[in-house]
């Protein structure tokens, strides 16, 4: 079928981006390369279950900053937005604004969901570690919140002394 979209694996090329932060400064996986990306994509800001993602990635960010690694968030939220959620919360984490979807759409993280018996399009909670190579090392897909975080850092953990 010509027109289904391959999504992407562990050892694919990472799609590259830049995309505005949350003080609507340019973030490119190009000007990371050598290092590790951990990039989480999440629905929207200050909801319930993005809220304590990102509370736990930030509690664990000195954790991948130990193992090399950067962790940015990625919605559709706008630079504003994530500023506000960052402040409210206390965040650490860089999040990133994608309102088009080109970014989610291209890490197979925007698709159909279903709630309440309808159906839309959104973001679907993932996340992916690029490595230096800037190679897609692990991918995870419909994340729930609770202990992904610890699970990624463990990945994270082994992925890094594998180098």
């Amino acid at each position: 079928m010509a027109d289904e979209k391959k999504t992407i694996e562990g050892g694919d090329a990472a799609p590259g981006f830049c995309l505005p932060d949350q003080d609507e400064q340019e973030v490119c996986l190009a000007e990371l390369s050598g290092r590790w990306v951990v990039l989480y994509f999440y629905p929207k800001d200050n909801t319930s279950g993005c809220t304590r993602e990102a509370l736990d990635f930030t509690e664990r960010l000195k954790d991948f900053r130990d193992l090399g690694a950067e962790v940015f968030g990625v919605s559709p939220d706008s630079p504003k937005s994530h500023r506000s959620f960052r402040e409210k919360h206390r965040l650490e984490v860089t999040l990133l604004s994608d309102p088009d979807h080109g970014v989610l759409e291209a890490y197979g993280a925007w698709g159909k969901k279903k709630m309440y018996g309808k159906e839309y399009d959104g973001v679907l909670r993932s996340t992916a570690i690029v490595d230096p190579d800037g190679k897609v090392a692990r991918i995870w897909r419909r994340v729930r919140v609770k202990g992904h975080v610890e699970e990624v850092l463990e990945a994270q953990r082994s992925l890094s002394s594998e180098r």
